[in-house]
């Protein structure tokens, strides 16, 4: 057994070279401020998208818009995934600890970097565009209702987790392939239900717009539609892979290979 686990640490440097630094509890606040960037980004290009399509659609087609954050995540996950897991979104967040990934302490601080690296984006965003294209916020599209939007965001947050913790996992790879299958999942999940739902999978993303813009007439549609999905994709996981707590997928989601008290997470190793 302590060959398989030497094994799988060096089969997860590759992915993860600074698994030591990763696994100091003392870097917290270096895993909250990768968290908090690579918000920022994702919004930037999200709710920015937004704002320029709806301002110049002849210069900024809708396709653009939504195939930019896709792309965005591919290198946030690239260049900071080995630093704080690279959730970007509290969805995500609370699934892999649900999973047993992701220690429960550690869901409030990640949460709320989140919400504040989205904040400043459109802060951002508004100070230097103005206030335009309702601050790229994500709204039912023109004949659809709420509901209908919260559904969308519900199924496709569901793909969008399952991709995550499917690619976290020990059956699968990290790293690279991650970053490509999460990225390629949220464009062309965009590329078709947009015009219906804007495509958030994220109560982050659409929160700050709503937060700037001071409006949250539909908000409760992007945080039931997407908190459901990553509910639902976590009883697949369960039911695809077992119960999680691997080490493989505890270092893609936060950072640790070994379980602890101190971290919250017991053992398990179907994921490994």
């Amino acid at each position: 057994m302590p060959v398989l686990q030497d094994a799988r640490r060096d089969a997860l440097s590759v992915a993860y070279p600074d698994l030591d630094k990763f696994d100091d509890p003392k870097l917290e606040w270096r895993r909250l401020f990768s968290e908090l960037l690579g918000t920022f980004f994702l919004v930037l290009v999200a709710a920015g998208g937004g704002m320029l399509h709806a301002e110049a659609s002849d210069q900024v087609s809708l396709a653009a818009a939504v195939v930019a954050p896709g792309l965005m995540v591919m290198a946030i996950i690239l260049f900071m995934g080995s630093v704080s897991g690279a959730h970007l979104n509290p969805a995500v967040s609370i699934a892999f600890a649900l999973r047993r990934d992701f220690a429960w302490r550690r869901v409030p601080g990640y949460i709320a970097v989140q919400l504040l690296g989205a904040t400043l984006a459109c802060l951002f965003l508004r100070a230097v565009l103005g206030d335009v294209g309702g601050l790229g916020a994500t709204e039912p599209g023109p004949g659809y209702e709420a509901w209908q939007a919260m559904l969308i965001e519900m199924v496709l947050t569901l793909g969008l987790v399952s991709t995550i913790l499917g690619t976290s996992s020990g059956a699968q790879n990290v790293g690279s392939i991650g970053a490509l299958a999460v990225g390629g999942y949220i464009a062309l999940a965009g590329l078709w239900a947009a015009p219906i739902s804007g495509a958030s999978m994220n109560p982050a993303r659409s929160f700050a717009p709503d937060l700037v813009g001071g409006g949250f007439t539909n908000y409760w549609a992007y945080i039931v539609g997407p908190l459901a999905g990553a509910l639902l994709a976590v009883a697949f996981a369960f039911l695809l892979r077992g119960r999680g707590g691997g080490p493989t997928a505890r270092a893609a989601g936060s950072g640790r290979l070994t379980p602890s008290t101190d971290d919250g997470i017991t053992g398990g190793d179907a994921d490994g």
